[in-house]
């Protein structure tokens, strides 16, 4: 059973003919963006604004209407995927690397669903690392700030190189562990120069849809949005 595809697909009957939608970026994600595509081939009148390069070219593919950032005011429905979520909304993303665009896509939307499946629920957020995406020019400074809080950092790689993210900088991995002071840890990223965005996104979504293995879907309403 693709507990991914279960949720994608159904988080996309929440997409309303005349929408502006933001698409998320991962496996799950990439679900949500093939059920999205089909709801266009139906006749939809869907617009969308991608989180990453990558879902730009399948959104493309797939012949969905797209937006930049900088064209819209507001995005009516946002989904996307979670690293990590808690019993009180609070997720880690940005696993893909895409944390920035995500955050940007998110913070605009009037109501954000977050898709997964059943292994991403945790009691407590912080066994999956925490993203920072941080500028170059500065970075070990960045990441010597880091180790002073007493944090674990280490640099992002991918192919025995420095992982670029799609604005063209660094992510610097935390390794805190579950149960981390989330509120302690956000404002101290805040006082790092070089630090663009964390992948910290709390209590910011209106549901959250969860496949699970047995083939059944778990809709999470978020009472406090």
């Amino acid at each position: 059973m693709d507990m991914k595809k279960l949720a994608g697909e159904k988080a996309a009957e929440y997409v309303k003919d005349g929408m502006v939608v933001g698409l998320g970026t991962g496996s799950t994600a990439y679900h949500m963006v093939n059920a999205v595509g089909e709801l266009v081939k139906k006749g939809y009148k869907i617009q969308a604004i991608p989180t990453s390069k990558a879902t730009e070219a399948q959104a493309r593919e797939l012949g969905i209407p797209l937006l930049t950032i900088d064209e819209v005011t507001h995005v009516d429905l946002d989904i996307d995927g979670v690293d990590e979520i808690d019993p009180e909304f609070n997720a880690i993303k940005g696993g893909g690397g895409a944390l920035y665009r995500e955050k940007v896509v998110a913070s605009l939307a009037d109501e954000v669903i977050w898709i997964m499946d059943e292994s991403k629920k945790v009691a407590h957020i912080g066994d999956f690392h925490l993203p920072i995406e941080v500028a170059k020019y500065g970075c070990k400074q960045a990441f010597a700030k880091m180790e002073a809080f007493g944090w674990k950092p280490t640099m992002r790689e991918k192919d025995g190189e420095l992982f670029v993210t799609d604005n063209g900088n660094y992510i610097i991995d935390l390794h805190l562990g579950a149960g981390f002071d989330i509120q302690d840890v956000k404002e101290k990223i805040g006082t790092i120069v070089g630090v663009l965005e964390h992948g910290l996104f709390l209590n910011m979504c209106r549901r959250m849809i969860v496949g699970h293995s047995d083939g059944t879907v778990e809709i999470i309403e978020n009472e406090n949005k």
